[in-house]
């Protein structure tokens, strides 16, 4: 069917029964609207950390989080019990929820609430205690078979309840409410169950005198759900387990040993194609599959018009369509995502599928809704009309609109205890009294106690960070040489916070080098393939789309043998795959039986000596891998392409990316003889997300080729002539060397040092007994969170350890990848270097000193830092708050589906989010950006630039300035920057990292290393 299908104007006539254009029109706008909340992630070897809930950006970070657990059915923050645990364990601090609290109520704190206090007090002993809920059912049971109305909290106070008790007594016996003949025998416990018997009744007597009525949440009112709730059967069974299968087949990037048949003709005609087949075997539910998709193979099939028509099947008129249509597309969200991902960035997948697959996916999802609605309600109410179906329905719809007194009183009973609140007090509360207190209850409801905790726990992490960081800069500025010295050498990374470690370990093993840092791709936008890839793939930040291809080729004098290794990995590839295949037939399954044994031996290697093995792995694979390669860079056409003669940049291409580098790190002159660029990635043994650990700024790839593509960019002779009318000078014993960090077994590759002149061999042999000695402490910091690995371990030992991680089998944490993020700090290194951050903080170079008026350099480097790192530090947020809602659960049970996406067991829906096993050492919080420049200066990038301005603006971020002249430092609050104060005027001081972490699983605060000297000619 043409795309034109899906375009059309309101004169447009359709086929079978007329519906107004009107109708038409509302269903495509609706299906517009409802893709903004599905979710955005592309196949899952091209994995993009984003907001999860990047349809909300235009809302408050509060009103997003409620909105769209409302949406998704999720979680918007951490269970009020965890923060209990934070508040036990002074992670939340009593002061830190009086300082929230105070912030938030504003002038409302002072007003008087029944009698009991101010608005403040009463809701900060809410915030101090556990509100435990309880359904009717589970109130009755709790009342009669435990000791609700016998025993107090747990967590009260040995003195409040003594004062309780003791009150109760003395007002029971002054009234005569018992005799002091009968009570003279009573026990302290039986007294103790008598106060609470007493408070209960007080309380209940209370809350039926109010004249307030709370009303549970409304439940949705989608046709399957009132089924769900009348039948006990779930319509999304039987139509997911449909969708699924099919999607997976229709989807699928090469993982099925057979193409979908008709998947070139779009998801409808494939679909009926294969439902509607004479010979095919559907469920008795999908009796009339072969009626409803009759259409469809005829050409006469239009997928708006089909989507009316079952909405209008259901009830559901024009004004509600883009509820239901939002509803019915995020049933399989995973799913329905992928399938708009695949239509859209074709360049992403190796197969794309047909524009307009979205929408036909929702035709075919909502017929087969119906049938599944009619086969459920001819069994139940001996209906098949689905819009009686839904009447039958809803006059059997069970709701609970008014939340009954027991419920009410239970909230004020727990809260009486706490408060110290005696029986007699609240016998001479009025009716509008209660009403009040019944009301203030209400509004600081569970959702509510869970935003101040959380903001609690935000602020405590965020003050200590401010407060690190105001007195390492005071210390740096008193202690920095008049003069400083040229350094030895350079290090450049990208801003990556597991770089962070890594920097400051080698600035402590070589105190003259300094270290400094860019978004990973270094500028470097290109279309990538390896000279063993089979495909291109993007290295760049996911917004940008590359024009330039670039290739790994193996050098000219090692082309034959290159071609050689070629044809034998294309064999071993085609032979790998047929085992594959054929091993699932009846005639391979007897070669499986007899041959499978042997290989459970390399499977077993893997698990019992997994570093070994993947020694053994290495020198095998050398014989197909190709020999000394080069990266073809150099463009010969006038425009970018995927030709050879187009492959690649122009002079003046290259010299606009290394200008562009050195200006964003500050490095414009006073070079150091060699500089290197390490690129990142990490590479683990079974793991399907292994590309969400890669570089972010590299859309999930690893960032080596970039690291090498400007190392050869900056070292050609014809490039540094450019860049000098520039103002940038590159002397010739100035050269860069690309690099290659691995971050989950801390291997470090270098490129082309066959290019390197001798004059430089003695120092990079420096830099190598370094970087050597630097990623064995890495490894060791790296180790401390891994409960497998011992905490006495030496670095030589943590390396091997890490090492093994990746190789290991049955490894699920081979790496934690971003967890712990919390911090981006974009300014000079002098303010951070031998500061010990915790591996929790994005370092961004940036020097307001090279920048022009305009702060182009600073609008450049956050155009880029703050979506990104926002992205990354809310993905984490919203997976760790809702691992199963947010993020995709426990990997375990997980299995690659389609080579696109991931499920959990045989059948579900695609799990876009983050694993259990990433997100289980993190602490959600928003993360805090401290930038190194002016309120003026911030100001002024922010309103001229939205997508920043939505998350600064929205509170999606939290951020605050360094002053570049005096140090001190600005934070954001309520639309403007404010100074400030230190709460606390302590930083402990280290010899080195070692002597911080050792021992310790946990995260630790801030500190200063003595041992790491400032050595940077750069800074001013």
């Amino acid at each position: 069917m043409p795309d034109t299908a899906f375009h059309r104007d309101s004169s447009s006539s359709h086929h079978g029964e007329d519906f107004a254009p009107s109708s038409v029109q509302r269903v495509e706008q609706a299906i517009e609207y409802a893709k903004h909340y599905l979710p955005t992630q592309g196949p899952i070897s091209i994995f993009v950390h984003h907001n999860t809930l990047h349809a909300f950006e235009h809302l408050s970070f509060d009103e997003a989080v409620i909105e769209g657990g409302r949406l998704y059915h999720c979680e918007p923050y951490l269970a009020e019990d965890r923060y209990r645990l934070e508040v036990s364990r002074g992670r939340i601090t009593i002061d830190d929820l009086r300082q929230v609290l105070m912030d938030d109520l504003d002038d409302a704190a002072d007003e008087l609430i029944a009698g009991f206090g101010t608005r403040y007090t009463l809701r900060l002993a809410m915030l101090q205690m556990t509100l435990h809920q309880a359904s009717e059912a589970e109130l009755q049971w709790l009342l009669a078979e435990t000791d609700l109305l016998k025993r107090f909290q747990p967590e009260i106070s040995l003195q409040r309840r003594e004062y309780q008790v003791g009150q109760t007594r003395t007002w029971a016996l002054r009234n005569q409410l018992v005799s002091q003949t009968e009570t003279q025998s009573w026990s302290d416990a039986q007294w103790e169950a008598f106060t609470l018997r007493t408070l209960w009744r007080v309380c209940r007597q209370g809350v039926g005198t109010t004249q307030y009525c709370r009303n549970k949440q409304n439940r949705s009112l989608r046709l399957r759900d009132l089924l769900l709730e009348t039948t006990g059967e779930d319509v999304d069974t039987f139509v997911n387990d449909v969708m699924i299968r099919f999607c997976g087949g229709f989807l699928d990037q090469g993982l099925a040993d057979w193409t979908l048949p008709h998947r070139d003709e779009g998801f409808a005609q494939a679909f009926a194609r294969l439902y509607a087949h004479p010979l095919t075997v559907n469920p008795n539910w999908m009796q009339g599959i072969r009626n409803a998709l009759a259409e469809i193979p005829q050409g006469k099939f239009d997928p708006l018009d089909s989507i009316v028509r079952s909405l209008a099947a259901q009830g559901v008129a024009a004004d509600q369509f883009d509820q239901a249509i939002r509803t019915s597309l995020l049933t399989l969200r995973g799913w329905a995502g992928m399938v708009w991902q695949a239509e859209t960035n074709a360049s992403s997948i190796v197969r794309p599928i047909r524009s307009g697959s979205l929408v036909e996916y929702l035709a075919i999802r909502l017929i087969v809704e119906n049938l599944a609605i009619a086969d459920i309600g001819a069994r139940h109410f001996g209906e098949r009309e689905i819009v009686r179906i839904a009447e039958r329905g809803r006059q059997q719809w069970q709701r609970r609109a008014r939340v009954s007194i027991d419920e009410q009183t239970f909230t004020i009973f727990q809260l009486a205890q706490a408060g110290g609140w005696t029986p007699e007090q609240l016998s001479s509360m009025s009716s509008a009294q209660w009403t009040c207190l019944a009301e203030e209850i209400d509004a600081f409801h569970a959702i509510q106690r869970r935003r101040l905790l959380h903001a609690a726990y935000e602020r405590h992490y965020q003050t200590a960070a401010l407060d690190a960081l105001a007195i390492h800069c005071s210390r740096w500025r008193r202690t920095r040489p008049v003069k400083q010295p040229l350094p030895a050498f350079a290090a450049v990374f990208c801003i990556d916070d597991r770089e962070e470690s890594f920097r400051r370990h080698l600035e402590e093993v070589d105190p003259e080098c300094v270290t400094s840092s860019a978004a990973g791709f270094f500028a470097v936008a290109m279309y990538y393939q390896g000279a063993d890839h089979a495909h291109y793939r993007p290295l760049c930040p996911a917004p940008v789309t590359p024009r330039h291809y670039v290739r790994e080729e193996p050098l000219f004098s090692a082309v034959d043998v290159g071609q050689r290794r070629a044809q034998r990995r294309r064999h071993l590839g085609q032979v790998t795959h047929q085992v594959h295949a054929h091993s699932r037939t009846m005639l391979g399954g007897w070669f499986t039986g007899v041959f499978g044994a042997v290989a459970t031996f390399p499977m077993v290697a893997r698990i019992m000596a997994p570093r070994l093995t993947s020694k053994i792995r290495e020198q095998v694979g050398s014989l197909v891998r190709p020999p000394a390669t080069e990266l073809h860079l150099e463009r010969e056409a006038d425009e970018p392409g995927s030709t050879p003669e187009s492959l690649g940049y122009s002079l003046d291409e290259m010299a606009d990316i290394v200008v562009r580098i050195l200006q964003d790190i500050g490095m414009v002159k006073d070079f150091p003889p060699l500089v290197l660029f390490f690129g990142h990635g990490s590479s683990s043994l079974n793991n399907p997300h292994e590309s969400a650990y890669n570089c972010g700024a590299c859309s999930g790839g690893r960032g080596g080729p970039n690291a090498r593509a400007f190392a050869v960019m900056a070292n050609d002779p014809r490039v540094r002539k450019r860049i000098e009318t520039r103002g940038i000078t590159l002397s010739e014993d100035v050269r860069f060397v690309g690099a290659y960090h691995n971050t989950c077994n801390d291997h470090v590759e270098y490129y082309d040092l066959d290019a390197l002149p001798r004059t430089h061999r003695g120092l990079f042999r420096r830099i190598e007994q370094s970087v050597d000695q630097a990623r064995a402490r890495n490894a060791h910091e790296r180790a401390r969170r891994f409960e497998s690995a011992p905490l006495d371990l030496s670095p030589t030992a943590a390396l091997e350890h890490v090492e093994q991680r990746a190789e290991d089998l049955s490894q699920a944490r081979p790496e934690y990848n971003h967890a712990t993020n919390a911090l981006v700090i974009v300014g000079r290194r002098d303010w951070t270097r031998g500061l010990f951050m915790d591996r929790r903080a994005f370092l961004t170079q940036y020097d307001p000193s090279v920048d022009d008026e305009n702060a182009t350099i600073l609008n450049r480097i956050l155009q880029a830092a703050i979506p990104v790192c926002a992205g990354i530090s809310l993905e984490y947020y919203f997976s760790t708050v809702d691992v199963e809602g947010y993020g995709c659960g426990s990997k375990l049970p997980h299995n690659v589906a389609s080579m696109i996406g991931v499920m959990t067991g045989a059948a579900s829906d695609l799990r876009p989010g983050l694993s259990q096993q990433m997100v289980e050492i993190h602490e959600p919080m928003r993360i805090t950006f401290v930038l190194e420049t002016t309120p003026e200066t911030i100001n002024r990038i922010i309103d001229s630039n939205p997508p920043i301005a939505r998350l600064v603006r929205g509170g999606w971020v939290h951020v605050a300035l360094i002053d570049p002249e005096t140090s001190s430092i600005l934070r954001y609050v309520d639309g403007r920057f404010e100074p400030y104060i230190p709460e606390s005027n302590d930083l402990p001081e280290v010899a080195s990292s070692m002597d911080w972490y050792r021992g310790q699983r946990e995260h630790l605060g801030f500190a200063s290393i003595q041992n790491t000297s400032e050595s940077s000619a750069w800074a001013t």
